[in-house]
């Protein structure tokens, strides 16, 4: 039977093993702010690098840039973020919440309304003809809609009243494309090219009772794809299908995904599509592809007066290429792979235990070791220190072996390495399996390599 997971189970585990904390917890937290602990760190930053090792290390074609998070204002301007990146908001008059009307129709709805589609006008009228009550108090005593923005500002400048607004970035794609023209000519890049980058950004929402799902700072790995125009719409299609297969090498059950074409699509789009999650909060955009047309670089060759057309070394054609963007949320991949795994299994003797099934690349931890015994910690720490050159370790001497295994298993440990008193005499030790609980016998010489195998992402 299917382990019913909720996001309450995924809150306390992350908390109690050290994989997410509240931000700021000990003042009484932030909203909408999480802080990654020791062990959500190395999840966050396994899933990052096996991102990256499939779309940046094994594409001869695609490079990537660290952009700063502070842009020159024009940028902002030139992207229509400073005009018009809002998002539809009202309070409630009797609580004093504030929501996003289209969350709140989708809600009340549930689901078989989209609100993607409409304006605010329609939002307006729909809300007040359905009686669309408060979430949090119940009651139907709404503001108009009012649109509030969303880039957070800050200013540069030393001069009280003499400091120029500049902005935190709301994405990071503005970074890849305002170094189009450096990456193409340093790296000879010729089209098709893409630039790749994994970064903080940050948006100033109301954000829903939903963790890691959408926070207001939080952590993208996307990539811009440079192309003829002829071949965009193949290249669009190519990448939907890449997406949806970085998502399932990495474990994910294929009928917890699916496709969702944008309705409505924004001005400069040709296309756009979702691929979305089965969360315990119900079906969740994870990750975008959009086809954006010229219109990014063409905006930025109006503002910024620099030419961004691309120069065919063969055919001696110029013109600005179609962009191609891939995106995905470091945190929602995080809190999506961390509902996937979670598992709760029966064994013989009655007992439960939780057991997070990770892809290995991707466990925080790929090897715990545990001596039997206090007293075999000296050669215990020996193995640790050989195998903690090759792999994050864990080292855990306290309390039964058995519940090590069950500490090890809740932050999905693929194996584990026990030292016993036959260790001291033939260099041999006990391998556990996480997911099979199996264990077999293995000399020391051979743990790394054995491991090794065992825990790339391919």
């Amino acid at each position: 039977m299917e382990t019913k997971v909720t996001m309450d189970k995924i809150v306390n585990l992350c908390k109690a093993r050290g994989l997410i904390f509240q931000g700021s917890e000990i003042y009484g937290g932030m909203g909408n702010t999480w802080d990654y602990g020791p062990v959500g760190v190395e999840l966050k930053n396994n899933i990052k690098r096996a991102w990256w090792k499939r779309f940046v290390q094994e594409s001869p074609s695609t490079y990537g840039v660290d952009a700063a998070i502070l842009m020159n204002p024009r940028v902002w301007e030139a992207s229509g973020h400073a005009q018009s990146f809002s998002d539809p908001k009202m309070d409630c008059k009797s609580c004093k919440q504030r929501f996003r009307a289209d969350n709140l129709i989708e809600e009340h709805s549930k689901g078989k309304v989209s609100a993607e589609s409409m304006s605010t006008e329609e939002m307006q009228a729909y809300i007040n003809e359905n009686k669309v009550k408060c979430p949090h108090c119940g009651n139907f005593n709404w503001t108009e809609i009012r649109q509030f923005k969303l880039m957070f500002e800050t200013s540069r400048g030393t001069i009280d009243g003499e400091k120029d607004v500049v902005y935190l970035r709301p994405e990071t794609a503005q970074g890849e494309y305002v170094n189009f023209l450096n990456v193409q000519r340093s790296m000879r890049a010729k089209v098709p090219f893409a630039i790749a980058q994994i970064g903080k950004s940050f948006r100033n929402e109301i954000t829903p009772g939903n963790f890691i799902f959408r926070t207001i700072e939080f952590e993208q790995m996307e990539l811009q794809n440079f192309c003829r125009e002829e071949n965009s719409f193949a290249l669009y299609e190519e990448f939907k299908a890449k997406a949806k297969q970085f998502l399932l090498d990495l474990n994910f059950n294929p009928e917890h995904l699916r496709y969702h074409d944008h309705e409505k699509l924004a001005h400069y789009a040709k296309a756009a599509c979702d691929i979305q999650f089965l969360s315990p909060l119900g079906w969740e955009e994870l990750n975008g592809i959009h086809h954006r047309s010229t219109w990014d670089l063409s905006r930025h060759q109006e503002y910024s007066g620099k030419s961004m057309l691309y120069l065919d070394p063969i055919t001696n054609e110029k013109f600005i290429p179609n962009v191609i963007e891939y995106s995905i949320g470091a945190d929602r991949l995080t809190l999506a792979l961390l509902t996937e795994a979670y598992d709760e299994e029966t064994l013989e003797n009655g007992e439960t235990r939780v057991v997070m099934h990770f892809h290995p690349a991707i466990a925080p931890f790929k090897v715990a070791v545990l001596p039997l015994q206090k007293n075999l910690s000296e050669k215990a720490k020996e193995v640790y220190a050989l195998l903690s050159k090759e792999f994050m370790c864990e080292y855990d001497e306290a309390g039964s072996i058995g519940k090590r295994y069950r500490r090890e298993d809740e932050i999905g440990t693929p194996f584990c390495v026990t030292i016993d008193f036959d260790t001291l005499e033939n260099d041999t030790v006990t391998l556990r399996d996480r997911d099979s609980m199996e264990q077999i016998r293995l000399p020391i010489n051979e743990l790394v390599d054995y491991i090794g195998k065992r825990v790339k992402f391919n």
